[in-house]
């Protein structure tokens, strides 16, 4: 298992059924964590590392603001997006100033090739051998990462809140996101719990395997 330390001056990750007030979690599900571990490796296949286990962790307690911002929506179709009706203020929250780590672990990858783990360590430590595109962020585009350092051990640098599963947890969150629509979205239920070591494998969200799969 190996981890990365981030640093996001600014972002929302959020809630999926949020509507007119744009909520945000008080930390990256899974799902956002994978998708900017695959950010980092140049990887454009999504489905390529299904299997791996991810989780993030809170270094600190970051302020949330709330700002007003111009959302697109679709209400006319024959109007351009983001255009008169296709666009209207929604008050979005904000998470300022987070300090993360990011927890990886490919040992139940089916796929045979170089892991999702191993790439990220490539890619922190030669990352001249990495071919991506664009900024590297935590969420959306804007939502950029300020800085980065690979904990190879997987231990953190200081006690942190992680998202770790439990069957009775009160806290719910994606590990995969069907962008088309809902029914292939899954969730991991889990709580915030301290930790100041690594966390117990089994206990990491999974991202789940494509169904057949196994």
């Amino acid at each position: 298992m190996i981890a990365l330390e981030l640093s996001v001056p600014v972002a929302c990750w959020r809630k999926g059924r949020a509507r007119e007030l744009v909520e945000t979690e008080v930390l990256p599900p899974p799902a956002t964590c994978y998708g900017a571990l695959l950010s980092l490796v140049g990887e454009q296949d999504r489905e390529r590392h299904r299997g791996c286990r991810v989780t993030a962790g809170l270094l600190n307690a970051p302020v949330i603001s709330t700002v007003l911002r111009t959302f697109w929506r679709s209400k006319n179709l024959k109007v351009a997006k983001g255009n008169d009706e296709n666009a209207a203020p929604d008050q979005q929250q904000l998470v300022i100033d987070a300090r993360l780590v990011v927890w990886c672990d490919s040992r139940e990858e089916p796929d045979s090739g170089e892991s999702l783990e191993d790439r990220v360590v490539r890619a922190m430590r030669e990352p001249g051998s990495v071919t991506r595109a664009g900024a590297w962020s935590l969420g959306e585009s804007t939502h950029l990462i300020n800085d980065a350092r690979l904990l190879p051990e997987g231990r953190p640098p200081a006690g942190c809140r992680a998202f770790l599963t439990a069957s009775t947890g009160a806290l719910t969150l994606p590990v995969w996101v069907d962008h088309v629509g809902t029914r292939g979205t899954r969730y991991e239920v889990g709580l915030l719990e301290d930790v100041s070591g690594v966390p117990e494998v089994q206990r990491l969200p999974r991202i789940p395997l494509a169904e057949g799969a196994g």
